[in-house]
């Protein structure tokens, strides 16, 4: 597979600063978000038992809106802080325009599978999301030609390929479902949004002779090397 170059006026070391440092905020908000939620629950003392996602009951329905944010406990946010931070960052700095579309499928999509089809259980938690992201990044950097997402597709299989085991039915307390879910949908956004968000790639010199001499019925020679 060719490996495109990138196009140095697409990567300007300014632009990819604002680019990152704007994805890092979000990253940072939404994850801020969800510590103050988790603290306002403890302040207030109240639970999260009525607004998770319950399989195919009504009221559970609540849930596709709200679970994500909650979580049953300290230990269950910090398990998920690290990985939302890296791969909500990597997904907004590289996917931009992917990004809406795919966190509203993973967010919402996830819950509506798991309500539909899921254990009678409680389901609640950004695990979902982290999922969601991680399998977005892996397989957009699958398709795609560029440098960027191939290497953020690699780190991420590297720091959290893990991760497939919670897509397992191994433990009674982990919403597995949840997490195969979006993981589906993630894969499947990323393929089906693998026309956005492509770079420009570098263009040399001798394709622009190329396409000139086509333009004239002519074939020049392709340098060497």
């Amino acid at each position: 597979m060719q490996v495109h170059h990138l196009d140095p006026a697409f990567t300007t070391v300014e632009r990819d600063r604002a680019n990152f440092q704007l994805a890092i905020r979000i990253a940072v908000g939404f994850v801020a978000l969800l510590w103050l939620i988790q603290l306002s629950n403890w302040v207030l003392g109240l639970g999260p038992a009525d607004l998770g996602v319950r399989p195919r009951e009504l009221s559970g329905l609540l849930g596709v809106i709200f679970a994500p944010l909650l979580h049953g406990g300290p230990e269950h946010l910090l398990a998920n802080t690290p990985p939302l931070l890296v791969a909500g960052t990597t997904m907004l700095y590289l996917y931009p325009r992917s990004s809406p579309s795919a966190l509203a499928a993973v967010y919402f999509g996830s819950g509506i599978a798991v309500w539909a089809l899921g254990r009678s259980s409680m389901h609640l938690g950004a695990s979902g999301l982290v999922y969601g992201l991680v399998s977005y990044i892996l397989v957009a950097g699958l398709l795609r030609r560029d440098r960027r997402a191939i290497a953020a597709s690699l780190l991420v299989c590297f720091m959290y390929g893990a991760l497939v085991w919670g897509l397992l039915p191994i433990d009674s307390g982990v919403s597995w479902e949840t997490h195969l879910a979006a993981a589906v949908i993630g894969a499947a956004m990323a393929i089906k949004l693998r026309r956005f968000d492509i770079p420009p790639r570098r263009r040399y010199t001798w394709e622009d002779e190329d396409e000139a001499a086509e333009g004239e019925g002519q074939v020049p020679p392709h340098p060497l090397g």
